[in-house]
């Protein structure tokens, strides 16, 4: 009996906070993103999707488990752009859904061939329900908008050119 008790190992039971996964589960859904991981200590939460034709019949899929050792951290990939293009491109701050108006009736921050000077703002990147407004770092001209109104958008994905 003695010999059993010391092979015996209970093993750790981890609490799994559903309401962090509905909000990951719908943030995926929000952005178009295919996958997002949050780790807290030794505590891992993954939720992906497969990618579908129509967005909201993309099942989710939750999976759970200790962290890694040494996690690798790998950037996501960004849509190729012209090589004269990237050089004066404003690049998004964070993921999420940017969106070119303040209102979905309301005109554009801004269109092809506006002046706009540094600090000015260009448009909006909703990220977990806050509205993060992207302004211009340098003065110039709109030569470009890379992206299309409420378009799910990457980490340092190209948004506008300016120069």
């Amino acid at each position: 009996m003695a010999a059993d008790e010391g092979t015996k190992r209970a093993s750790p039971v981890m609490k799994i906070d559903a309401k962090l996964v509905r909000e990951l589960a719908d943030m995926i859904a929000e952005t178009g993103l295919t996958e997002i991981e949050v780790v807290d200590g030794d505590r891992r939460i993954r939720v992906a999707r497969t990618a579908a034709p129509a967005p909201s019949a993309a099942p989710a899929y939750i999976t759970a488990g200790p962290a890694p050792a040494a996690a690798p951290v790998v950037p996501a990939a960004v849509p190729s752009v012209a090589p004269a293009a990237s050089a004066d491109a404003l690049r998004s701050p964070m993921v999420g859904t940017a969106y070119l108006s303040s209102e979905p009736t309301s005109d554009p921050f801004v269109s092809v061939g506006d002046t706009v000077k540094a600090g000015d703002t260009l448009l909006i990147v909703e990220a977990m329900k806050v509205m993060n407004p992207i302004t211009a770092t340098t003065d110039g001209t709109v030569r470009e908008i890379l992206i299309s109104n409420a378009q799910p958008v990457e980490f340092d994905q190209p948004l506008m050119i300016i120069s």
